[in-house]
């Protein structure tokens, strides 16, 4: 007991201080050191190692924005000036649509990048000196979609033939046009201090001498994170003209070093393999979540994993120490075991972020080693040949048995016509991409519209049964906090809707579960299933002479 509880503790202190370093190196992100010198009140030459920004001379600006197949330019030669904003205002946010050609080369699966100039009016980027600019690919390249047909119904002679072109180029990467380009200038007017730059601003920067000072040139910025799945259009050969959406707001310094970070980290988990589409879903919470709430649910997602962790290891000993099945309705595991396996096939099939998918698969691992034990399986090899061979029953758990067997009885009236008109329903009126996706997801509406009915047998085992003692106590109340974690990030990470009332309709079993334990206190002077009493006094070695 003592070396579990002290590996407990051990992992609850390396979680403190995994948060107080996150919160010491969110700090340093947001928090930048300013010139020493011109804190002290110390300017122009006086302020010596000190790099001062331009914007502060106010100078007079023009944003202009250039499309081209090449991924460097060296004079104005085959560029499109698509946007041009003269009198450029920095401190005043914009949103403008323009239609932009689109060359053959790009629509053979070929790549447009766009080039933005920030510089001074009136005269041209290439010839001003101290102009600033960036680039952005506005293709990107992704596996388009699957089109979902009606099963029954089918599909005209004209979409068949469509349909048959484009079968053995569904699985190719095709370019996609990103109608959305986001635009920042760093506002502030900081003083940097030249001998400790921060390196993640300093990439952006361009400097310049003037007189006997140093000074930075505006810092622009794209904001990567803001280019979004939803926002990208396959592009098809016969396509001549596109929509980009162009935007700009000014941003500070401490979001604008945040934000850098968070398009490093999202580039890094591309790096390791992770998709568009899962890291769109990272975008989605940095982009489509309030800053004060992002870090509220940095640390409800430290928490939710450290609960995962305590779940997971308190749930795996108290099945690994189970001996008898006594007051455990057998049916709830098998159940819970064919609800988590068909929630990992459903969520994989609609391609979900592995922020969902990762952990589900997890779940589903482990409840099938849980039914394993409740059935008391045991699997010997005959060479290749495995044999299944099930354990015995004592009469204590046979009438647990009959009691999970006569709850099912009741529940099957009700839960089965539920289940197959509700297929039936989807098979007339929903549209899938295959036979495979219909049937995983009827089988998933079942699991998410009336699953928490298939908990209900392990209620009534506990009523007739007036005890609780046998459920994993700790276990559960782990999930049942990663359970209310789940209600917020419900609204965070996408998902799809059924998954996301799911975790709603947990809360309410919960709170049964609850009543039901104040309901029927635990008696202490009862031996539990390892032969334990709490109240049992512990025996004493026999003293010898």
């Amino acid at each position: 007991m003592l070396s579990r509880s002290s590996f407990t503790s051990l992992v609850v202190g390396v979680f403190a201080v995994y948060v107080a370093h996150t919160c010491w190196v969110m700090y340093g992100i947001v928090y930048t050191r300013p010139c020493p010198a011109a804190a002290a009140g110390g300017g122009g030459g006086a302020a010596a190692g000190c790099v001062w920004p331009y914007l502060s001379r106010r100078p007079k600006l023009q944003l202009s924005v250039y499309t081209t197949t090449r991924s460097s330019i060296g004079a104005e030669s085959n560029i499109d000036l698509v946007l041009n904003v003269e009198d450029f205002d920095i401190e005043s946010k914009f949103e403008r649509t323009v239609n932009v050609s689109v060359p053959k080369k790009t629509r053979n699966n070929g790549t447009l990048y766009a080039y933005i100039f920030l510089h001074h009016a009136g005269i041209l980027p290439w010839h001003d000196g101290k102009q600033v600019h960036v680039v952005s690919p506005l293709t990107t390249y992704m596996v388009p979609k699957p089109e979902e047909i009606n099963l029954l119904t089918g599909e005209s002679a004209t979409q068949q033939i469509e349909a048959e072109k484009q079968t053995n180029a569904l699985d190719e990467p095709v370019s996609h046009w990103r109608s959305r380009l986001t635009l920042n200038v760093m506002v502030e007017d900081f003083v940097f201090d030249g001998s400790s730059l921060p390196a993640d601003v300093h990439r952006y920067m361009k400097m310049v001498q003037l007189g006997k000072t140093v000074h930075y040139l505006p810092i622009l910025f794209i904001d990567q994170l803001s280019n979004r799945v939803k926002d990208l259009m396959v592009i098809n050969r016969s396509t001549t003209e596109l929509p980009l959406t162009v935007s700009y707001d000014k941003i500070s310094l401490g979001k604008l070093r945040f934000w850098i970070h968070m398009q490093d980290a999202v580039y890094s988990l591309q790096q390791f393999g992770f998709s568009e589409k899962d890291a769109d879903e990272v975008k989605g919470i940095f982009v489509d979540t309030n800053l004060y709430f992002l870090a509220l649910t940095f640390f409800v997602a430290a928490f939710h994993l450290l609960f995962d962790f305590l779940a997971f290891k308190n749930d795996i000993s108290f099945w690994k120490k189970k001996r008898s099945m006594i007051g455990m309705s057998t049916k709830a595991v098998l159940w819970r075991c064919f609800s988590t396996v068909v929630i990992f096939l459903f969520l994989l099939d609609e391609q979900t972020s592995l922020l969902v998918l990762i952990p589900a698969g997890i779940g589903a691992v482990i409840e099938l080693w849980k039914v394993k034990k409740a059935l008391k399986m045991t699997i010997k090899w005959q060479g290749l040949r495995p044999k299944v061979q099930f354990g015995t029953y004592s009469d204590s758990e046979k009438k647990t048995e009959e009691y999970d067997t006569q709850a099912m009885k009741y529940l099957s009236y009700l839960l089965y016509p539920l289940c197959i008109g509700g297929a039936g329903y989807s098979l007339l009126n929903v549209k899938y991409k295959s036979w495979y996706s219909w049937l995983i997801n009827s089988f998933v509406n079942g699991v998410y519209a009336f699953g928490f009915l298939f908990m209900l047998p392990q209620l009534f085992v506990n009523y007739k049964m007036k005890s609780v003692a046998h459920l994993p106590w700790k276990a559960f109340t782990y999930k049942a906090f990663n359970t209310f974690i789940d209600d917020i990030f419900a609204f965070i990470i996408t998902m799809p809707t059924s998954h996301r009332l799911a975790c709603f309709r947990d809360d309410v079993v919960f709170l049964v579960y609850l009543y039901q334990r104040w309901l029927y206190p635990v008696d202490k002077s009862r031996v539990n299933e390892y032969g334990e009493s709490y109240e049992e006094k512990p025996k004493k070695k026999a003293h010898r002479e």
